[in-house]
């Protein structure tokens, strides 16, 4: 059972690998607590569900839906600007106001999509092909993120997130370019959104609830793996979404226990806890286990090399005290 349900835990997890692809642009590049993803993968999937409902072209469909979940982005964005809300308050009003709007697009509390009598992109009745489409929009959208970011205007929202006072010395619009990262990342999760409902048949209110923890231990378990093969950023955007897919082999493995699965996302939240608390913890407490450097001498500067010279050293081709006292003295007489 669990080696058939693989396939199915594959493709999901790549979807949520693309989800958790937006989370790591705010929460690694801009360096923003970004909690709008719960509110705007739900974005995605209800506008994209509602417009196939009406006989809407499936590719249509996605490009509307990246467009809202860039809306949503921009109002966390205005948000935190120019009303000058903190980041984390400033995702969960916009997530509260995308509540009310995505139940305002739907009309309902979920929304049908007709998988079978609709084209539909990626579909769970056939995960093998779903699993191939998914690696090639991720191809795609990876590269288009590794060509932007290596951009100018890519180069300065990666600065406004490494050091925004400096970047702000420097002349880079820090707000703009948090606005601008803001967008990239919900327009990726609401394109997640809009797949997710292709996907699974339907949109629903409460799709997107946790969302952000799944899209965190996607992050961490990635970059956990990736770390130390390489830091460029194509390979860290990869590594997140293989991070997605372990995440859901796990999931899938834990249903083939018969295990609680109410527990999940507690469980999910108290791995991403450790993960976060590992880097402290090493630091902390085995900090002190590390090899200490070499003290500079007391009197300053900076140490001698190994085999260097030092006034306590006198070599042997250097006249002896007496030698050169003796001297000293002849030359005084």
């Amino acid at each position: 059972m669990f080696w058939s349900a693989l396939p199915g835990a594959i493709s999901l997890g790549l979807i949520w690998g693309l989800m958790a692809i937006g989370v790591y642009i705010t929460y690694k590049v801009l360096d923003f607590a970004d909690l709008t993803v719960d509110g705007s993968i739900c974005t995605g999937g209800a506008v994209c569900a509602v417009l196939m409902a009406s006989g809407v072209n499936a590719w249509a469909a996605i490009i509307v839906a990246i467009i809202a979940g860039a809306l949503a982005g921009l109002v966390t964005g205005i948000f935190h600007t120019l009303m000058g809300i903190p980041a984390i308050l400033s995702g969960i009003l916009t997530q509260l106001i995308l509540w009310s709007v995505n139940l305002k697009i739907m009309g309902q509390a979920n929304q049908v999509v007709d998988s079978r009598g609709s084209y539909v992109i990626v579909s769970q009745l056939d995960a093998g092909w779903s699993i191939l489409i998914m690696f090639g929009f991720l191809a795609v959208i990876i590269a288009a993120l590794y060509w932007f970011f290596g951009t100018e205007a890519g180069c300065g929202i990666r600065a406004t997130g490494n050091n925004p006072n400096m970047s702000r010395a420097q002349g880079i619009n820090v707000s703009l370019n948090k606005i601008i990262g803001l967008m990239i990342s919900n327009a990726l999760v609401a394109l997640a959104g809009a797949l997710l409902a292709q996907y699974q048949g339907f949109a629903d209110i409460n799709m997107g609830r946790g969302a952000i923890v799944i899209g965190l231990a996607a992050v961490i378990i990635g970059e956990a793996i990736v770390t130390r093969i390489s830091r460029n950023f194509a390979v860290q955007l990869t590594g997140v979404v293989l991070g997605g897919i372990i995440y859901y082999i796990v999931y899938q493995f834990v249903i083939w226990l018969n295990l609680d699965t109410e527990y999940l996302k507690m469980f999910s939240a108290i791995v991403v806890a450790i993960f976060l608390a590992i880097p402290y913890w090493k630091k902390r407490y085995f900090g002190k286990f590390a090899k200490k450097p070499k003290q500079p001498p007391e009197g300053g500067g900076a140490l001698p090399a190994e085999g260097a010279l030092t006034a306590e050293q006198p070599t042997a081709e250097a006249d002896p005290p007496e030698t050169a006292q003796a001297e000293g003295g002849a030359d005084h007489v």
